[in-house]
């Protein structure tokens, strides 16, 4: 079974939020058995693959025993950064683990299990927020079910551990639970449009008729492979945002109609949101801040052209790594720095930004630079440049 993807799915998920519904109506606490449900569903999902499940409950209390032990020491007051380092590559080391394995065709698949990714950012932020003394305690109970809340645990959306115990622990009232649970169903419809039937739709095109090698196959690939891409994913984002509503938990949304971005800093702002928010906060930020106590505090334009490659090409790294994932993050990086630097230093962009014709403009060549990232990102740019004929 595929979360979100096949008919045996919705129809487990039908019977599981009857029980969640129930609680919510009656403004009972949802989150015990919420973490019934996703026990449920992680077996139906990974029963049958039990290499990969009994690599994803080592990895869970794996990465349980760094964050007890980490949160302890800097409980008694070791601010080290040396070991605060320490402890955030060890809590990434099994997601590295698989990359470089993954890389390499390694058969045994090191922590091969769906979901991987996510879970790694939810525990990165752990260990970042006890550094900052914000996080002062972590329950057993929260932590798994933080990480295994099977509307997210697949692929996203990325919430945050503080946000999350905050709705897990919140009793809601009948009133507000019926109207989360509304809002939930229509995200769930909605996310269904988008992944079986308009995803599905540009795949068929692509495929079809975006594989040839030549020049019209290559347009056709190229404007309809991010189209696609964000359907299907945004799709699957809905749904599992809806799912969590009627579970209870108010889960980020992860789009925000990016394709009307007029420039490539607002596209990161409504693409992938709870990705590109987790790095502005966790990477972007402290390396802005890190650099303001250097020499270079007072080249702003040079700080923030580090922090934007550092982010970007983290971000690629994320993905995977292949050559067209770093290439597609050092892609963004540089549209990013560039667009930084035009911002603060153009007296063009700064006479005409808010002119209806110059929006147009930036609009539509914000667009084209977007669907080549993601034509870069698909790896279709490297079977071209390999195409002898081509």
């Amino acid at each position: 079974m595929q979360m979100f993807a096949d008919h045996s799915f919705f129809a487990w998920l039908i019977v599981m939020t009857i029980p969640a519904f129930i609680l919510g109506v009656f403004e009972k606490p949802i989150k015990y058995y919420g973490m019934f449900a996703s026990l449920v569903f992680l077996w139906l999902a990974l029963g049958h693959n039990t290499v990969a499940l009994t690599y994803l409950i080592v990895f869970c209390l794996l990465e349980y025993t760094i964050i007890q032990i980490y949160l302890q020491l800097r409980l008694g007051g070791n601010r080290s950064k040396v070991l605060y380092w320490l402890f955030l590559l060890l809590s990434i080391a099994p997601l590295a683990t698989y990359k470089v394995l993954a890389l390499t065709g390694n058969p045994w698949h090191i922590f091969g299990f769906l979901g991987i990714s996510y879970m790694t950012f939810k525990v990165a932020q752990m260990i970042i927020e006890i550094y900052d003394g914000i996080i002062k305690k972590v329950s057993p109970f929260e932590y798994a079910y933080l990480l295994l809340f099977f509307p997210t645990i697949t692929s996203g959306p990325i919430d945050r551990s503080r946000r999350f115990s905050k709705d897990l622990n919140r009793k809601i009232p009948r009133s507000e639970y019926l109207e989360l649970a509304g809002t939930g169903l229509y995200k769930i419809l909605l996310g269904m449009v988008y992944k079986t039937v308009i995803a599905s739709v540009l795949y068929f095109l692509m495929k079809q008729y975006g594989m040839e090698k030549d020049m019209t196959g290559v347009l056709i690939y190229y404007y309809t492979y991010g189209f696609y891409l964000f359907f299907d994913f945004a799709g699957y984002s809905l749904m599992a945002v809806g799912t969590g509503y009627l579970f209870g938990i108010k889960v980020p949304d992860n789009f925000n109609r990016p394709f009307i971005s007029r420039d490539i800093n607002d596209f990161w702002n409504r693409w992938h949101i709870t990705l590109s928010h987790w790095l502005r906060d966790y990477v972007f930020s402290r390396v802005t801040m890190s650099l303001m106590r250097t020499g270079l505090r007072k080249r702003r334009l040079t700080i923030a052209s580090i922090a934007f490659m550092t982010n970007m090409l983290l971000m690629g790294f994320w993905h995977g790594l292949t050559s067209y994932y770093i290439l597609y993050g050092l892609y963004h990086g540089v549209l990013l720095t560039l667009f930084e630097i035009i911002r603060t230093r153009s007296g063009l962009y700064r006479k005409y930004s808010k002119e209806k014709w110059f929006i147009i403009i930036e609009w539509a060549l914000t667009l084209h630079l977007v669907l080549f990232g993601f034509f870069i990102f698909s790896g279709r740019l490297n079977a071209l440049m390999h195409w002898k004929a081509w």
